[in-house]
């Protein structure tokens, strides 16, 4: 799984060096931040599914075509799979923040989800709607720390630019 530290040893093996004085740098940042990310992660962890639930709401207000009124077909399985892919993402993104890297969305959640939306002709908007939601709508401090909160905050933002 890719983290700053595997990054960081991965590049100077391949270049079959010692890791640089930069490259040190760029640990040491990710292990001082370690601590916020830590605490992103469990508050996330602790309201997953209202978090999802909140940033689902937004996304079916805003796509009113997702709103069918009770009617049972197609739109209500799209609904059901829509809240589920947000939980996802959001796991993906609670794993992201505990090992310090990118590596859990790009192997799980990126690589290949946008062809995949593609060739089912599934609309990556909702989902970049509700992440926006929940981005827009963590306030410091009463979610978490300033910190904890711009860390969660930039792994959103990440997929959100890979969703759109």
């Amino acid at each position: 799984m890719k983290s700053v530290i595997t990054t960081v040893v991965t590049s100077a093996d391949a270049a079959g060096r010692l890791p640089s004085s930069s490259d040190l740098e760029s640990v040491q940042g990710s292990l001082q931040r370690a601590a916020a990310r830590l605490e992103a992660a469990e508050k996330l962890a602790g309201n997953i599914d209202a978090v999802a639930k909140e940033g689902y709401d937004a996304c079916i207000q805003k796509y009113s075509y997702l709103n069918n009124d009770g009617e049972a077909n197609s739109t209500d399985v799209f609904k059901e799979k829509c809240l589920r892919d947000i939980k996802h993402y959001l796991r993906l993104i609670n794993y992201c923040l505990v090992v310090g890297g990118t590596g859990p969305l790009d192997e799980w959640g990126i690589a290949g989800a946008r062809e995949v939306y593609r060739t089912l002709n599934l609309p990556t908007a909702p989902y970049v709607e509700a992440l926006r939601f929940i981005r827009d709508r963590l306030c410091s401090p009463r979610d978490m720390s300033a910190q904890a909160g711009t860390e969660f905050r930039a792994l959103l933002d990440y997929t959100i630019n890979s969703l759109s």
